[in-house]
């Protein structure tokens, strides 16, 4: 009877299967490239053939029905399809910086993106942030029907004067306004019916906060003393390199959350960081807030915190569109003053 040892193939095998993942992920992204390219090339002819040769409906609808018979096995070159082409062309032909980045993405995500986006800034944001995070279709689609682009945009977190000078970096990472219609709450709900609604629907929320948020736990334990306290939701982020409580109110938020809140930053940063950490950020949501009121507060706040808003139903397009509108006109005011 033999007592040679059994080899352990796992390394090996897992080596081999990474190598055709990677080269399976290649072939996508090259096909992908490809067939992007094609329809650009597409959209390009139409739309100097209409405007030059003066190509009408009819004649495209003649180019789809000339494919179909002349090649039963392609597919997806409708007339309409081809009217796509055309438009997705004109949309990004004068963009330099956004023609690349189309053929990053699939052509369902594209499609989204240019049928749906007003302006050359708004579809620059959807095309890097679907590139940058890998968004699915669902996802992206959601991005774009909560005005993702537009809440980013008008609203400016209210931070407080520490979180700004210690994540100089902290940009956009977090938004002034949490829209949460996948949790499908009744009104009215507790906190309670809050986090546990959250927390099922985890992935969601995650997509909502940005996809560097890692979740950490619910009701994440401290010990400070001889007493427990507890964290609603405790999360990471990636890119600050930093702990994110988030301290959950359904009412409207008051001076005196703060309190509890910077103890519970003050409790991770001496005892849960790690030391190549920065120093923890704490969100208060609330599901009512007075700017003012809050201005007061995070003025001399000696904690990275800052103080923002849920609400349960997608915002109305029109409305923060408009807001957006006012905004840009009024930075454009001052510009040519």
């Amino acid at each position: 009877m033999s007592n040679k040892p059994v080899p352990d193939y796992a390394q090996d095998f897992a080596e081999m299967l990474g190598h055709i993942q990677q080269t399976r992920q290649r072939v996508f992204a090259q096909a992908n490239t490809a067939l992007i390219d094609l329809y650009w090339r597409i959209g390009q002819t139409l739309s100097h053939k209409i405007a030059q040769s003066g190509w009408g409906k009819g004649v495209v609808t003649e180019l789809a029905h000339y494919i179909a018979q002349a090649d039963p096995s392609i597919k997806g070159f409708s007339d309409k399809n081809l009217w796509r082409m055309k438009q997705f062309y004109e949309a990004y032909c004068e963009e330099e910086k956004l023609s690349p980045l189309v053929r990053e993405l699939p052509w369902s995500h594209n499609l989204v993106i240019f049928s749906r986006c007003k302006t050359a800034q708004e579809r620059q944001f959807y095309l890097v942030m679907a590139a940058k995070e890998k968004l699915t279709f669902r996802e992206l689609d959601r991005q774009i029907s909560s005005s993702f682009f537009e809440r980013t945009t008008v609203a400016p977190t209210k931070l407080s004067t520490v979180l700004r000078e210690i994540h100089p970096s902290i940009g956009k990472a977090f938004k002034d306004r949490y829209v949460l219609e996948f949790l499908g709450l009744p009104e009215p709900h507790s906190e309670n019916d809050l986090k546990r609604a959250l927390v099922q629907h985890i992935k969601a929320f995650v997509l909502e906060l940005g996809k560097d948020f890692l979740f950490v736990g619910e009701e994440y334990r401290l010990q400070v003393g001889n007493q427990d306290f507890f964290i609603d939701l405790l999360f990471y982020h990636r890119g600050l390199s930093a702990l994110v409580a988030f301290e959950l109110k359904v009412g409207q938020f008051k001076p005196e959350h703060m309190g509890q809140l910077n103890f519970y930053l003050e409790a991770l940063d001496r005892d849960v960081k790690k030391p190549h950490e920065n120093p923890s950020i704490g969100v208060l949501l609330c599901r009512d807030k007075d700017d003012e009121v809050v201005e007061y507060a995070l003025s001399r706040n000696l904690s990275p915190a800052l103080v923002a808003q849920y609400q349960l139903q997608l915002p109305d397009k029109k409305l923060i569109a408009a807001k957006l509108h006012e905004l840009l006109a009024l930075h454009e005011g001052v510009g040519d003053e």
